[in-house]
């Protein structure tokens, strides 16, 4: 069979996974798939090939069972094509060639389940019960030598368990990465870079501050400098409770980057308790220019704009930075 891959989703979820021709050997060696099973398994290919509809129904009567299934089974579209890709899979487990296509088909099963938010146990349920009624025909087929039957089905589910371990691992990576987009989604919302208007950027910080979310503020204040070519930059910290001495060291190198670029950080809403911090932690704090409220901040950022010395010290600044 052609190992070439399709075009489509597949061969990127092959690559994200790293799922390439070594370790697919390797999922091979795991379950011991080796080349008797293939021999025993082409025996019982035309014992499993005319029933695959019955085995399809089998699988998916257990899943209309299940409340967990309703939203493959609600959406008419997913649900034929998740039959469709059942009959696939049933056709290529006693094919004998469980290459680079073969997984890429099984990818794609594993990605329509989890787009479904089916979870790993309900597949696994339904996928047993396919199991059960396959090696009981197969059984009923070799009566009469029946360590011959046994031994044909045990290697079918070694090919069962190699794509098992491909279909939920694939579960687990989409669901994992449906959770790092939503928590990149969180953690842009939470430190928000606004222009106020041209050559201005306002900076409102708010909860707690933790060195990597203190690392988030730096790239996207030095980001949005860049973006906007923004001369002053009002950093709001009136929403911050408490600073530690690496977030505080981390904010005084933000406020020196910001320099470096050419714009200047003005500090506001510095509460008694986070100024009584800064002092005690002993930082040097004689360079961060600091304004008791946000109104005050954005007034003194007004006023800076205004200055055609600023205006001209900020480009020199930022022309030395460059050098």
């Amino acid at each position: 069979m052609n190992d070439q891959t399709q075009s489509g989703a597949s061969p990127t979820l092959l690559r994200e996974m790293g799922l390439n021709d070594a370790a697919i050997e390797r999922r091979k060696r795991i379950v011991k798939l080796e080349q008797p099973d293939l021999v025993r398994i082409a025996a019982i290919k035309d014992l499993i090939t005319p029933h695959t509809e019955d085995y399809v129904e089998t699988f998916f009567n257990h899943l209309a069972g299940l409340d967990e299934a309703r939203p493959l089974l609600a959406s008419r579209a997913m649900a034929q094509r998740a039959r469709q890709l059942k009959r696939e899979h049933l056709v290529a487990m006693v094919q004998g060639d469980y290459g680079t296509r073969y997984v890429e088909q099984r990818l794609e099963l594993g990605a329509l389940y989890a787009r479904a938010g089916l979870e790993a146990r309900v597949f696994l349920g339904a996928f047993l019960q396919l199991l059960k009624q396959v090696g009981s025909a197969v059984m009923k087929q070799f009566e009469r030598v029946p360590m011959e039957g046994f031994e044909s089905f045990m290697s079918l589910k070694k090919v069962a368990f190699f794509d098992i371990g491909i279909i939920v691992d694939t579960i687990v990576f989409e669901r994992e990465r449906v959770i790092r987009q939503q928590q990149e989604a969180i953690r842009e919302l939470s430190t928000p870079v606004l222009q106020i208007r041209e050559r201005l950027l306002l900076l409102p910080i708010i909860g707690i501050i933790d060195t990597q979310r203190a690392r988030l503020i730096t790239e996207s204040l030095l980001l949005a400098i860049r973006t906007n070519r923004a001369k002053v930059v009002v950093m709001d910290v009136t929403g911050v409770a408490s600073i530690d001495s690496k977030v505080a060291n981390h904010l005084l190198q933000t406020v020196a980057a910001a320099r470096l670029m050419g714009a200047l950080v003005i500090v506001t809403g510095l509460t008694a308790e986070v100024a009584q911090s800064l002092v005690t932690l002993g930082l040097e704090l004689s360079k961060l220019n600091t304004v008791g409220d946000l109104q005050g901040g954005l007034e003194e950022a007004e006023r800076l704009l205004a200055s055609r010395a600023f205006l001209t010290d900020s480009s020199a600044a930022a022309t030395v930075a460059a050098a």
